[in-house]
């Protein structure tokens, strides 16, 4: 963000792409609260009735639009030194529409967050522009859970130790147990801080609870026609990962089914960004493309924490009746089961 300030200088908006409660508003807020002398968010998820009709009526007067823009949001605007953001804009796509006029106007700078923002349906009656920036936001990583915590000179250790092909001996322990901690809590931000401040696996577990029924919620209202295959794919994810290969097999939806009847589901689930689907390659080299076989996929979960809650489906963290239970669950973690079983363990006592 801070490169595309300093080298765009108002040629393009910056578009920011990420699943539900990654942090996008939060990010792009902090970005103007700090970058710039001023910053108007208009978040479209909560109606902005107001500042919709300007749209209708003066963008044609972009000198009256911005006047009204500032007596409506109560802000003061400076030529090259304020941001407009424009939150949740998929609920209302002729904003980014609009971005092209505002762009080539060039007194201000733009930040557009959004979901689902290159589906039909919210892009089908508007032209898309070419001033964007695209950025794809994800979870928190393990070096963004370690600057969270504090402990940035776990990094700089594991970092140097690997440029210098040395082990890391006494210290190895210390960092698995990081690394296990943070495959459970995972890295969605509002989850991360909770467990902070608590240091509670439960609590934890309740804010990935709450993230994983707002998807599910998101699937019934935005999946149209696709939902109920959607939900079907969403609620499998955890089993066909406890499988040896991973490979996602469409048969545990029925013996005929197949992915030509879940393609649309996969892609919509892919868009909303809350899997990552890989498919096979014939050929390991640098021309993937070239020999990707899209008949065979993996669908991997955006984030593990929220990946551990789910395969727990109605049951808490800590609420296995026994520790072989514990690791009967964990298996079906797949990869991750090893980095899964110590701290449920842990919790649990």
């Amino acid at each position: 963000m801070l490169d595309w300030k300093k080298n765009d200088k108002g040629s393009s908006a910056i578009l920011i792409d990420g699943a539900r409660r990654v942090g996008k508003s939060y990010i792009a807020e902090e970005f103007g609260r700090r970058e710039y002398k001023s910053y108007i968010l208009i978040n479209f998820a909560r109606g902005e009735r107001r500042v919709k009709a300007l749209f209708d009526e003066y963008l044609d007067d972009l000198d009256t639009f911005f006047s009204y823009l500032e007596v409506t949001k109560g802000v003061k605007l400076y030529r090259r030194e304020s941001l407009i953001i424009f939150d949740e804009i998929e609920y209302f796509p002729k904003a980014r529409e609009a971005i092209k006029h505002f762009v080539a106007d060039g007194r201000y700078d733009y930040i557009e967050t959004g979901l689902l923002v290159s589906i039909a349906e919210n892009v089908k009656d508007i032209l898309i522009p070419s001033e964007e920036r695209d950025v794809a936001m994800y979870p928190m990583d393990f070096e963004e859970f370690l600057w969270a915590k504090g402990r940035e000179d776990v990094m700089s250790m594991v970092r140097d130790c690997f440029m210098r092909r040395r082990p890391l001996g006494p210290l190895h322990k210390m960092t698995m147990d990081l690394f296990r901690e943070y495959m459970i809590v995972g890295g969605m931000p509002q989850v991360v801080e909770k467990y902070l401040a608590t240091r509670d696996f439960t609590v934890a577990d309740r804010e990935k609870r709450m993230i994983l029924n707002l998807y599910r919620k998101g699937i019934k209202k935005h999946a149209g026609h696709h939902a109920l295959r959607v939900e079907r794919i969403f609620d499998e994810i955890p089993g066909q990962l406890s499988k040896h290969e991973k490979k996602f097999s469409f048969t545990a939806f029925g013996k005929d089914a197949r992915l030509r009847e879940y393609e649309d589901a996969v892609m919509w689930l892919t868009d909303a960004m809350v899997v990552n689907a890989a498919c096979s390659a014939t050929e390991p080299n640098v021309g993937l493309a070239l020999s990707k076989d899209s008949s065979a996929i993996k669908c991997y979960f955006l984030d593990t924490g929220l990946l551990v809650s789910h395969a727990f489906s109605t049951n808490s963290l800590t609420a296995a009746p026994s520790i072989r239970g514990l690791a009967r669950t964990a298996r079906s973690l797949g990869t991750w089961r090893l980095c899964v079983v110590g701290h449920l363990v842990r919790a649990r006592r």
